[in-house]
């Protein structure tokens, strides 16, 4: 073949249907529907996404987003209004670029530190979240001169608190949506709940541009990447329906994010700030205006090196990736394209469906969100969502699970790990894996005992690999453990299992690694056997019943 035929040569553009085929064939015969992945909201994720599921609405996003690039929002922890003061402008003067305040824990505030505070206000947009009416902080915006308020900008959270004159640039009518966002309510949710508190907040005020002026939104951002992406590019594109419904052409509106607490974890914490970094980047090519980074510690209690590793996450995103030079930068992905359009329909129809109930107190008092709630700590109970470290890859080594004194008590999916790493903490039984057979066919059972029973804070030992029966119940004796789990490969069990229970010390706790069926299961429960530890097993209960038998001694029961 010559150069000139190369450079001449053409190829077939290949087809959906064709990919598909082999895509079949290669599943050996499972269905198609094994590639697919079904969400909390009811979306099957393909495998494959085309130009043809490309949505034409991108230009829309872009016309409701100001300007590229975002606002590093960093939260500081202080006690006084003076040691607030010191740490926020350390956090302006390293790259912060707003006054962010959480009304809890309280801080105390004298004159003269508001007055400090009120200097930063022109030059620096103020977040305030969470406030009390009476809380002392409000009463800066009395120390701003009457000539320098306009140039106040950034949201006050605090109802039926009476903005003072001259502030038109402070926003205090919004949806906020991280409550919701820890109850349990999946994105559709947080999206139709976010128009149903605008329509609400609409209809009180004179005019629609007046609402607009004084709304904002704010998402808690999850670890489902690109999910997180597609809510908030989705949520641009709602506004704009929104606003058209209303009659008035959509305006700008801030976008405001801070990372999720849902998936944070006070056990090996360090994994929290890779979830802080996975959210960061999601609300950061979702098009977020502000964006709030929660220090790893942040249950446990932050220092001043993890609120500065926060900050850097946005920095380091910020100086290394030219992402601020575009708006939407998600825009032209296929996959990210069609979630977007599909969050959009379906959180329409529930927002539609919320206002004809009666608006969104009457959706929120229904016990929808509640029901999510138990759904998904059910999911991380039986490890089929995963929570590094916590509930999968859990590591043995204290971690501090102190409660930090902040007043914020979010739901979280690792708390009932936490519990039980607590309990096991003071007091746990000895524990030990009998393996039977070679430590290759061996090993993934006793990987996963091992693994498992980490979750709940216990550690395990393995002993030698036997061939024999008696020679194990010999070591056992020897070793006088409180519970031991037998882990042997199936052509070894069934000749196992009988002859071992015959034997079995008095006393001790026994239990074995897998599932089996139920004639099997009845006739070793009826020689003495405990119970079984397998991967779809509820962990926290697993582990609770373990705790409650060796504590109430081995008798009658089932852990």
């Amino acid at each position: 073949m010559t150069i000139h035929t190369m450079k001449n040569g053409t190829f077939d553009t290949p087809k959906i249907e064709d990919w598909k085929a082999i895509a079949i064939e290669s599943l050996k015969g499972k269905p198609f529907e094994r590639l697919e992945t079904k969400t909390w909201e009811g979306i099957d994720l393909q495998p494959l996404y085309t130009e043809a599921t490309t949505s034409q609405s991108s230009h829309l996003i872009r016309s409701t987003k100001s300007k590229p690039g975002w606002t590093v929002a960093q939260s500081v922890v202080a006690k006084t209004g003076a040691e607030f003061l010191e740490r926020l402008k350390s956090s302006l003067q390293r790259g912060n670029e707003a006054i962010v305040y959480y009304g809890y824990p309280a801080i105390h505030w004298n004159d003269e530190d508001l007055n400090a505070l009120a200097a930063l206000l022109v030059d620096f947009p103020v977040f305030f979240y969470s406030l009390q009416n009476d809380d002392p902080i409000l009463r800066v915006f009395d120390f701003v001169n009457h000539e320098v308020r306009s140039k106040v900008k950034g949201v006050v959270q605090a109802e039926q608190w009476n903005v003072p004159i001259g502030y038109s640039g402070l926003r205090t009518k919004g949806a906020d949506l991280t409550a919701v966002h820890h109850e349990g309510a999946d994105v559709v949710s947080e999206l139709a709940l976010a128009l149903s508190i605008a329509a609400a907040r609409s209809e009180t005020a004179n005019a629609f541009d007046a609402f607009c002026d004084s709304f904002y939104v704010k998402f808690s951002i999850d670890t489902h990447f690109f999910m997180e992406i597609a809510k908030l590019r989705a949520f641009r594109l709602l506004w704009h329906a929104f606003s058209e419904a209303h009659g008035e052409k959509a305006t700008a509106i801030p976008v405001i994010t801070e990372t999720s607490l849902r998936s944070y974890s006070k056990i090996d914490p360090n994994v929290n700030l890779l979830r802080a970094g996975n959210e960061t980047f999601s609300a950061i090519l979702g098009g977020a205006d502000v964006i709030t980074v929660f220090p790893h510690d942040v249950l446990t209690g932050p220092t001043p090196n993890s609120i500065r590793y926060a900050q850097n996450i946005q920095l380091v995103l910020k100086e290394e990736t030219n992402i601020t030079k575009v708006n939407d930068p998600a825009a032209g992905s296929y996959f990210i394209e069609s979630l977007t359009e599909t969050l959009v329909e379906r959180a329409w129809e529930r927002f539609l469906e919320i206002e004809k109930k009666g608006g969104y107190e009457v959706y929120l008092a229904s016990g929808v969100l509640k029901a999510l709630w138990k759904k998904r700590q059910e999911e991380a109970e039986k490890a089929s969502k995963s929570l590094i470290g916590t509930n999968v890859y859990a590591d043995l080594h204290k971690d501090s699970l102190e409660d930090w004194n902040d007043g914020n008590k979010w739901n979280r999916l690792a708390v009932p790990f936490e519990q039980l790493r607590a309990q096991f903490s003071i007091e746990q039984p000895k524990t030990v894996l009998l393996n039977f057979g070679t430590l290759k066919a061996v090993k993934p059972r006793a990987d996963f005992v091992s693994g498992f029973l980490a979750t709940g804070g216990v550690e395990s030992e393995w002993s030698p690999f036997f061939t024999e029966v008696k020679k194990a119940v010999a070591w056992v004796k020897e070793k006088g453990p409180d519970y031991v789990i037998i882990c042997a490969p199936a052509d070894l069990i069934e000749d196992t299992m009988e002859p071992l229970l015959q034997q079995w010390p008095a006393g001790i706790l026994l239990d074995v690694a897998g599932s089996y069926d139920a004639e099997t299961e009845a006739k070793w429960k009826a020689l003495g056997l405990n119970g079984f530890l397998h991967a779809k097993q509820n962990r926290i209960e697993k582990m609770r019943s373990i705790l409650e038998r060796w504590k109430g001694g081995i008798g009658n029961g089932e852990a």
